[in-house]
């Protein structure tokens, strides 16, 4: 039973005071104040008592008895509103009704918040290039320059130092094998990320690997005429994901952020250059021993053959 944080009565409490009343010969005054309450509020309860019985000592409900509900049709004009993707504000201006109302409507039909309106996401398509350099995804990520330990190790942000700029991270992972390429550059302009490509398609062909495909997204340096002709010099088809789809390059977001948790954020660098010195090591790591889920728990170099890869050794 849920009773008022500050009620003085609870249906005991109130048969005490009727029984008090009507079987010992207190007055009504006399019971109200031994319980703590007031006349008037003694009389309210011996009257629901001689109502309803020892139920009618029970807590009622707060609703009103009566109450103008709104209609079948205004909330179907209230929903339609809603998914025209309309705010609370608005819509009340449109049916002459309280934000309130309209607020709570929406809640109960599941579309409180905006991304509800969109409907169910699509459903996962998932794809995988049959050979090794069938298919390269290309991305970058900027990681904040280091000068001593910060705050996501000693929790204090006082003394911070700012304006150290950032670093990039370039990622380049095969769309079959998982094996991953990674540099960190100054930057992201068109002629870093047209020689970064470069070279990475120079080191897939050290493993016999040509590259066939490339997908990025559209970022200014993948729009650029320098990165496109550096496509065009090995005849790698370029391709580029569908506008605000990240997903599309979804390997490469993956890579990312095991980078991020497994190297770039797991270690309490002093240095952006003691981060740098580790990503080779991790990076081998990643390439020859770390499961895959994707690869039935083994690592992306397992995908590569002695027939058509010159492996290194693990």
């Amino acid at each position: 039973m849920d009773i008022h944080k500050n009620a003085r009565l609870t249906p005991q409490s109130r048969a005490l005071l009727v029984d008090r009343v009507l079987s010992d010969g207190w007055t009504v005054a006399e019971a109200s104040h031994a319980v703590g309450v007031s006349e008037r509020t003694g009389w309210k309860w011996l009257a629901r008592f001689r109502e309803g019985g020892l139920e009618g000592l029970a807590d009622r409900s707060s609703r009103p008895r009566r109450s103008r509900g709104t209609g079948v049709g205004t909330r179907r004009k209230i929903i339609k509103l809603r998914r025209a993707k309309l705010t609370c504000r608005k819509i009340a201006g449109h049916v002459r009704s309280s934000r309130a109302t309209i607020a709570r409507i929406i809640k109960a039909a599941g579309l409180a918040r905006l991304r509800s309106l969109d409907g169910p996401p699509p459903p996962v398509v998932r794809y995988e290039y049959g050979q090794a350099g069938g298919l390269l995804h290309l991305d970058t990520k900027k990681l904040a320059r280091i000068d001593g330990i910060g705050h996501r190790i000693t929790g204090n942000r006082r003394g911070q130092k700012r304006g150290l700029g950032y670093d990039f991270v370039h990622v380049c992972v095969d769309d079959h094998s998982r094996v991953a390429y990674v540099e960190i550059l100054p930057d992201e302009r068109g002629e870093t990320a047209a020689a970064f490509f470069r070279r990475a398609v120079k080191w897939y062909e050290q493993f016999g690997i040509k590259v066939q495909r490339v997908l990025t997204d559209n970022g200014t340096c993948y729009r650029s005429h320098l990165f496109a002709a550096a496509c065009r010099d090995p005849a790698v088809r370029h391709l580029r994901t569908k506008p605000y789809t990240p997903r599309t390059n979804g390997k490469a977001e993956r890579l990312i952020q095991t980078l991020l948790r497994e190297w770039a954020y797991r270690y309490p660098f002093r240095s952006s250059v003691e981060r740098k010195q580790l990503l080779e090591p991790y990076l081998h790591f990643y390439n020859h021993h770390r499961m895959h889920s994707a690869l039935a728990d083994l690592p992306p170099f397992s995908r590569l053959t002695l027939n058509n890869v010159l492996r290194r050794d693990s």
